[in-house]
């Protein structure tokens, strides 16, 4: 081997070991790279989860209070409803007590001048005498007072001659009649009367049997 082919083999033998050498260095130079890639990565990641966690607590934090504050809300509007139910029931009862309390004024104050009349009817027969005079102030006071309670509803029940109901008769008497059918009121012995389109008193009748 001549001189020049042994110095070109010893350059090639250099060049050799140093590729060899750059790729050794390269390869831990890359893993290191990646891991400190790895490492960055994972802090960020944490930090990123420790950035959301605050936020959502306080999106909570926020909705529990919205809530909080909407069912006192409710429960302010539950109490003042409450309130005025029993209030309305209040007033209610005592309308109903007043209108049972007073419920005959009206009509007491209609009867009052017929009160009046015969006060003076019977002061001026004790002065007078004239029992005449007496008659026909008691007859005129009556057909006030009739006046009145039609006014209000009352009619009599008419008896006489009506074949016998017992929703408005009550049977005092039984009596044999040539002239009428059994079952026919002869006679009234007492009056009944009716409130509108309610008895409140069946009348006392004599029937033939």
């Amino acid at each position: 081997m001549t001189e020049q082919e042994k110095r070109q083999a010893t350059l090639d033998a250099e060049e050799e070991t140093i590729k060899v050498g750059e790729e050794t260095n390269a390869e831990p130079q890359s893993a290191s790279e990646d891991a400190g890639l790895e490492t960055a990565e994972a802090t960020a990641g944490d930090n990123a989860e420790g950035q959301e966690t605050p936020e959502g607590a306080n999106a909570l934090e926020r909705q529990l209070e919205e809530q909080r504050k909407l069912a006192d809300e409710q429960y302010q509007r539950y109490l003042r409803t409450q309130a005025d139910f029993d209030n309305f029931r209040r007033r209610s009862r005592q309308e109903k007590e007043d209108f049972a309390k007073y419920a005959s004024g009206k009509l007491i104050e209609q009867l009052l001048p017929i009160v009046d009349n015969f006060e003076r009817a019977l002061s001026a027969s004790k002065d007078n005498k004239d029992y005449e005079a007496l008659q026909k102030g008691v007859d005129m006071i009556y057909r006030q007072l009739d006046q009145v309670l039609v006014q209000e509803g009352l009619q009599p029940i008419e008896s006489v001659g009506q074949p016998f109901n017992p929703e408005y008769h009550q049977a005092i008497m039984q009596v044999e009649s040539d002239e009428h059918e059994e079952g026919i009121v002869l006679e009234e012995m007492q009056k009944g009367y009716k409130l509108k389109d309610k008895v409140l008193r069946v009348a006392m009748v004599k029937v033939s049997g």
